[in-house]
């Protein structure tokens, strides 16, 4: 658990029954903490609201609550502690809802040996992990800050594309809204791509983005897995052009 809560004017009694925290529901910008432990869970909530007053953060303490309200809410960021009660590893469960869904961020606050469960919570596209006793009001608010905006950065700009990268490499892409499940290799070669758009990207240059099979059937076999993972979602993408004798080409469909 984390040091003794900050009291959170003015939301004392504002818990329904299912343990929602009826925050500003006029803001754009909406939080949800999951974490079974009422005082950690409120000062979590505190210092939020300290730092980013107009942000809208509901509370929820189980599992069973948490997958229902990610089921029919959109939320900006999740902050979730993977032990809810009597069951270890709920916070897995939720992180695969929450992917399955919207890909959002997730921080993760959690008492498990960070060594340990850091490696395995970016597996499962979670933006951080921060182990409980062992960080400060200011590393969670900066943490916190610092994926609100990457993920708001990792939004098109505009909509002639419809794929949207996480610059921070942490989570998998999306496109029209929908998570592209694809290996951490063709990830790169994807990003590669895609940052130059409209331009002619060479076997050489794809070479730097791969670790090894440094040769042109590896790197085709790369955008073919590419191909057939956009395939899956939009069987009409074509966006991905072969450049005979010297590479690839992302351009974006009319």
């Amino acid at each position: 658990m984390l040091p003794p809560a900050h009291s959170l004017p003015g939301c004392e009694e504002k818990f329904t029954p299912a343990g929602r925290l009826l925050g500003n529901t006029s803001g754009m910008t909406r939080v949800a903490i999951i974490e079974d432990d009422l005082p950690t869970s409120n000062q979590l909530a505190g210092w939020i609201a300290a730092a980013r007053p107009g942000i809208q953060v509901d509370q929820w303490f189980n599992r069973d609550d948490a997958e229902a309200a990610i089921a029919r809410e959109r939320y900006d960021l999740v902050v979730l502690d993977i032990e809810l009660g009597r069951e270890r590893h709920a916070g897995v469960a939720i992180i695969n809802a929450i992917n399955k869904r919207h890909a959002t961020p997730v921080l993760v606050v959690s008492a498990m040996p960070a060594a340990i469960y850091r490696s395995i919570m970016k597996a499962l596209d979670a933006w951080d992990y921060l182990q409980k006793t062992t960080f400060e009001e200011a590393d969670f608010i900066d943490t916190f800050l610092e994926i609100l905006r990457a993920a708001k950065d990792s939004k098109p700009a505009a909509p002639a594309s419809e794929l949207a990268m996480d610059p921070l490499r942490q989570r998998t892409p999306t496109w029209r809204g929908q998570r592209i499940n694809l290996p951490l290799t063709a990830q790169r070669i994807l990003a590669a791509l895609f940052e130059r758009r409209g331009q002619v990207v060479s076997y050489e240059d794809l070479f730097e983005v791969v670790k090894s099979g440094r040769n042109r059937d590896n790197i085709r076999k790369h955008v073919s897995t590419i191909r057939d993972a956009f395939r899956e979602i939009d069987p009409a993408f074509e966006c991905i052009e072969n450049i005979p004798m010297r590479g690839f080409r992302w351009t974006d469909q009319a």
